[in-house]
């Protein structure tokens, strides 16, 4: 759920690493901020993030660094986060998948995950995701993807390929080296549309969707669940 990826060809030629980072973290401020607004600390308790990444780097796991010691918060992962738990030794860590976790119903006042669903697999694997997390959460589900329709593409920062049909898509991927990210197992692109559908096919009616922007174009798309 949370791969890490590797520089290669096709990022490097485009010498868009720097200003990518610069740009990302800006970003992520901003979803950051819009996470911060949906808790209110004083009437929720408990946190599970899903899809928690292993990483150290400054720039990650920012829910876990701002809401630490404000919120009882546990995460959800397929990677070792006991380096993460040295850090951050209040954690409860969990292994385990997002499309089917091992917790009761309502277990967790609130359930996040940050750039997780899009590494999933299939629609049916994304729509599944969306319901666990939902049925662990007892008040609020908040998920964050990048967009499918930006012109750039935060994984590969190569821009424009990625509106072409998904074959096709994977088929240039593949084509730049890019193996790993070109199969729908690892790399599987939402847009808006897709979690409206998620949202009527599972009969979610108490929802929005948030979004930041970069250059005037929805980057990055915030789906809020209320459950009560």
């Amino acid at each position: 759920m949370s791969p890490n990826i590797k520089e290669n060809y096709a990022r490097n030629v485009l010498k868009l690493n720097k200003i990518f980072h610069i740009i990302i973290n800006n970003k992520r401020s901003e979803i950051l901020d819009i996470i911060s607004k949906e808790i209110d600390l004083e009437s929720n308790k408990s946190l599970l993030d899903v899809g928690t990444t292993s990483s150290l780097e400054f720039h990650e796991n920012q829910i876990i660094k701002h809401f630490y010691k404000k919120i009882k918060i546990s995460c959800l992962s397929n990677l070792d986060l006991m380096k993460l738990k040295k850090n951050y030794e209040d954690l409860n860590i969990y292994m385990g998948d997002g499309r089917d976790m091992n917790f009761e119903d309502n277990k967790f006042d609130i359930v996040t995950s940050n750039a997780t669903i899009e590494h999933v697999g299939s629609f049916e694997n994304q729509k599944s995701f969306i319901k666990e997390c939902l049925r662990v959460c007892k008040k609020k589900t908040i998920i964050t993807t990048p967009n499918r329709f930006h012109p750039m593409e935060f994984h590969t920062r190569v821009p424009f390929i990625h509106f072409f049909p998904k074959k096709i898509h994977r088929k240039i991927l593949k084509f730049f080296g890019e193996k790993f990210l070109s199969l729908e197992e690892n790399l599987n692109l939402i847009s808006e549309k897709d979690l409206n559908n998620f949202c009527k096919t599972l009969n979610i009616k108490n929802y929005i969707i948030k979004s930041i922007s970069l250059l005037g174009i929805k980057s990055n798309l915030i789906l809020i669940i209320r459950k009560i």
